[in-house]
């Protein structure tokens, strides 16, 4: 399926058997991505994809999921999380075996 490259914009790559207003299929889009010169220059009027894609705005709505934020309250956190793996190191150490909560020998 033969595609028209014109100043390497996306936009005038068609396949001359497709309407080009329609939506491309996997066959049509590895027809353009393989005519497509990988050396050729980018074109003046290209634009980035993260100001097209900062366009069409989400992927997912807000309350599926909401963007991370930070919260407060987590001085405890580090100190159990250091106890807890420096104990299993100990453990390891000393060589002991703590599968299953049961303390042996390994």
């Amino acid at each position: 399926m033969p595609a028209q490259v014109q100043d390497g914009s996306l936009a005038c790559m068609t396949p001359e058997d497709v309407d080009p207003e329609g939506p491309l299929n996997d066959a049509e889009l590895t027809a353009l991505a393989l005519a497509a010169d990988p050396d050729e220059p980018i074109a003046d009027g290209a634009v980035p994809i993260s100001l097209h894609l900062a366009q069409l705005g989400s992927a997912l709505p807000l309350w599926y999921m909401p963007p991370a934020v930070g919260r407060g309250g987590r001085r405890w956190k580090a100190p159990f999380v250091i106890a807890v793996v420096s104990a299993f190191l100990l453990t390891d150490l000393l060589g002991l075996c703590n599968t299953y909560g049961v303390l042996s020998w390994a």
